[in-house]
Formats: C-alpha cells, structure tokens, sequence
C-alpha cells in the first residue's frame, strides 16, 4: 500500500463508526472500499465529521448499504444503494455520498476564481 492509500485509509477509519449489518471484522474491507471519501472528508478533523455504514439484508438478494455522514453546519447527508453485491452497492453509495458532500462544501464555501459581483 503506498502512502497516499495509507493516509486516505488512516482519514476514513477516523471518521467510520460501522452500524448495524456490520461488525469489527468488516473494519479493514469497508475502510479500504471508503478510502475514496478521503479527500472530501479532510476540510473536517476526525472529531467534527463522522461517517455510519450499515448494510440491510446482507447477503440477500437486495442488499441495501446506506452511508450517513454528520458534518458541522451541514444537514446530515445520506446515500444509499441497493445491489445484490456489497461491493457495488458500497461503491455506488460512495459516489451518492461524495457528490452531496461536494454539494455541501459549494453552497458553504466561495467559488474559487469566481469574480465576486458587488450587489446593490
């Protein structure tokens, strides 16, 4: 593993609490498979953001993963998806959850290189 997956892993199981359908021996994997949410989870210390998976009906023929993350001044933002394989229905939640937390920032934040337009 480089030092960059090192750091995005070490980011992402700061934040994880793991919720129902999943237990300590599902750490490793779902930290792995969230490592992509790194970046757009750094503007926030480990204290201050939290990420809760759960998985509903593991192993059926639906499962349902729902991602749930509370951020400081940010509604609580949640993503899920539905698949028969818990790998592509992580993924797909991920992708759900990284475009609102990108949403979020932009509504929160000034668009860089932007010109500001005075009102009045």
């Amino acid at each position: 593993m480089s030092g960059t997956d090192e750091n995005r892993t070490r980011v992402v199981d700061e934040r994880l609490t793991l919720g129902n359908g999943f237990s300590t021996a599902d750490r490793r994997f779902l930290v792995e498979a969230l490592a992509p949410l790194a970046p757009h989870l750094l503007s926030w210390s480990p204290e201050q953001a939290e990420v809760v998976v759960t998985v509903k009906n593991r192993d059926g023929d639906e499962q349902k993963v729902t991602l749930e993350a509370r951020l400081p001044q940010v509604p609580v933002l949640v993503a899920s998806a539905h698949h028969r394989d818990l790998d592509r229905a992580l993924v797909e939640a991920r992708k759900e959850l990284i475009r609102q937390i990108d949403d979020a920032k932009d509504k929160r934040e000034p668009h860089k290189g932007r010109a500001h337009r005075p009102t009045g």
